[in-house]
């Protein structure tokens, strides 16, 4: 047993936001460990080229482009899931928007954008899948969703990122609550609060990593193994009993961490 803790053989596995940073990461982790693995973004190219790509060392990546920030667009994205397999054993919620600007100055628009995409689609795309879950979930075997928040949904940073932080904090919650029903169907919802990784979306970390490694406790940045040692972790047996808790990877910026 012991053994096969960590393996993901035989299982499928649907990541959104999979064509870049932190959901390319994740996907090449599973695929290591022997999971098929579908990516979807909103960039059909980006998305078919990164499959292409994780594709390269022999394990199996399909594209499935889809923008999942509304109801429809989640449906879709199940529906064309749906065409390739009967079920689905982890979906990882990845896909997200940030949007700063000064608290005077701060649009509408930019608040809907990202709690759309950052809250209400890991919910109704989980809803939209919920059929492929529960036809892989058993009480031996239970099916996984991942949902990846942001240390920033933990506690503020000094950025103007008022959604984005609202929007996590609301994720976090949420994978709490969606966790204490799926749980009835043998499906294990958790979720991981990343920090700094370089990734398009932080282009701090990825531009200035000497500079942000010195506010972080672990004084590194997070590389492509931290971050998918957890994703592999929850997604696997060895996880089968964290049931609706975030995981902070931040080398200690949430939670160690003394403020300097």
């Amino acid at each position: 047993m012991a053994n096969d803790l960590f393996s993901l053989e035989g299982r499928t596995a649907l990541i959104t936001g999979g064509s870049r940073g932190i959901g390319k990461m994740i996907a090449a982790g599973f695929i290591a460990q022997g999971a098929r693995v579908y990516i979807s973004s909103r960039k059909p190219a980006a998305c078919d080229e990164a499959a292409a790509e994780l594709s390269a060392g022999g394990g199996t990546c399909v594209s499935l482009p889809q923008d999942v920030s509304t109801v429809e667009g989640c449906r879709a994205l199940a529906a064309a899931y749906a065409e390739h397999e009967p079920k689905l054993d982890i979906l990882v919620n990845n896909a997200g928007a940030a949007w700063g600007a000064p608290f005077d100055e701060f649009p509408e628009s930019g608040w809907d954008k990202v709690m759309n995409l950052n809250v209400k689609s890991p919910f109704f795309l989980t809803q939209a899948l919920a059929g492929s879950l529960r036809a892989a979930a058993s009480p031996e075997r239970p099916a996984k969703v991942i949902n990846v928040a942001s240390i920033d949904g933990i506690r503020p940073n000094p950025m103007e990122t008022y959604s984005y932080h609202a929007s996590k904090a609301g994720l976090i919650h949420l994978t709490r609550r969606m966790a204490a029903r799926l749980i009835e169907d043998n499906i294990v919802v958790s979720g991981i609060a990343p920090g700094a990784f370089a990734s398009d979306m932080n282009r701090d970390a990825r531009d200035h990593g000497d500079e942000v490694a010195r506010r972080i406790p672990a004084r590194r940045i997070g590389v492509d193994a931290d971050m998918q040692g957890v994703a592999i972790y929850l997604a696997s047996r060895a996880g089968d009993y964290v049931v609706g808790f975030t995981v902070a990877v931040d080398g200690g910026v949430a939670f160690a961490s003394l403020g300097i």
